[in-house]
């Protein structure tokens, strides 16, 4: 099998990664003709949360070729923070290794490619660059990894969820993340409502202490507007009619990480079952991928 690629776009493959360890020490990736996927769904991750995210190679790499008898697709197991560390030493402008020096030097090409280093399989990544002086740098990293056998690969499956009751476009991540970090050290559990009039509510309830922090007017995604529209009248959900899910906030913490690579995120509650998060990498319209985040719901027996 073979693989080789320029990353084009270090600083979104390194926040998505960022997002990942969050979550996972060790990742999946899968590389096919069109697309990358990272694939966290590790049962053992507290919470239970998982990550389904499909990445279009345009987007990330360009001069890409693969080549494998299976279908030209290579799945790895891989550490999420070595691949980071080997990708943030490839950002716009680094330091050299060589502290006798202390140069520095700006990027020019970032090349990914698989190989093997004394019968160990590798994703060897090279940074190429040049000094503020004119001198060429070449830097690179062997990251360890694992190719998955196509029959393991078969058993990759996504969580089965029944049909969201509510889709709402949520506020800037990071302005959640400031709400929530403060929430996190005062309750376990995270109630996460909406409805059909665009109302968002985050709350914690406990012996001690109960806050909500609510929104209004957000905005409904259009799917949701022409599913709607197609229904019988009668079908239609009463839009004050509040669904609701309870959540880890310590997931949902993790989930928020994602705020670097945010532009839309899209929740989806299935009440009482999950909660599905689509972060869009760009535009919904035109997004170079996007990352889905399953929530599994805390189930209340009070």
């Amino acid at each position: 099998m073979r693989f080789r690629a320029n990353i084009d776009n270090v600083t979104t493959l390194y926040r998505i990664m960022q997002c990942v360890e969050k979550l996972q020490k060790k990742c999946i990736i899968k590389f096919t003709e069109e697309t990358m996927h990272v694939i966290c769904n590790n049962e053992a991750n507290e919470g239970g949360i998982q990550v389904w995210s499909q990445i279009k190679r345009d987007a990330i790499f360009s001069n890409y070729r693969i080549q494998s008898n299976s279908n030209n697709e290579i799945t790895v197991h891989i550490s999420s923070e070595a691949l980071m560390g080997a990708l943030k030493s490839a950002s716009a402008s680094a330091t050299t290794s060589n502290s006798a020096s202390g140069s520095s030097y700006d990027t020019e090409e970032v090349i990914v490619k698989l190989a093997k280093k004394n019968d160990q399989a590798v994703l060897n990544i090279e940074i190429i660059g040049s000094t503020s002086v004119g001198r060429r740098v070449r830097v690179a990293h062997d990251v360890k990894i694992e190719v998955m056998k196509p029959v393991d690969v078969a058993r990759l499956t996504e969580p089965m969820c029944p049909e969201p009751d509510i889709h709402i476009i949520l506020p800037p991540l990071q302005k959640l993340r400031t709400i929530v970090e403060r929430m996190r050290n005062m309750a376990e559990i995270l109630a996460i409502q909406a409805n059909h009039n665009g109302c968002l509510k985050l709350s914690i309830h406990t012996e001690s202490v109960k806050i909500e922090t609510e929104w209004q007017n957000l905005s409904i995604p259009q799917m949701m507007k022409e599913n709607s529209s197609q229904d019988n009248t009668d079908a239609r959900p009463d839009p004050e009619n509040l669904f609701s899910v309870l959540v880890s906030i310590k997931s949902f913490v993790k989930f928020l990480s994602s705020h670097v690579v945010s532009t839309t995120t899209i929740a989806c509650i299935c009440q009482n079952h999950c909660l599905i998060l689509y972060v869009y990498i760009g535009d919904v319209a035109d997004a170079g991928g996007v990352l889905t985040f399953y929530v599994p719901a805390i189930i209340d027996d009070e």
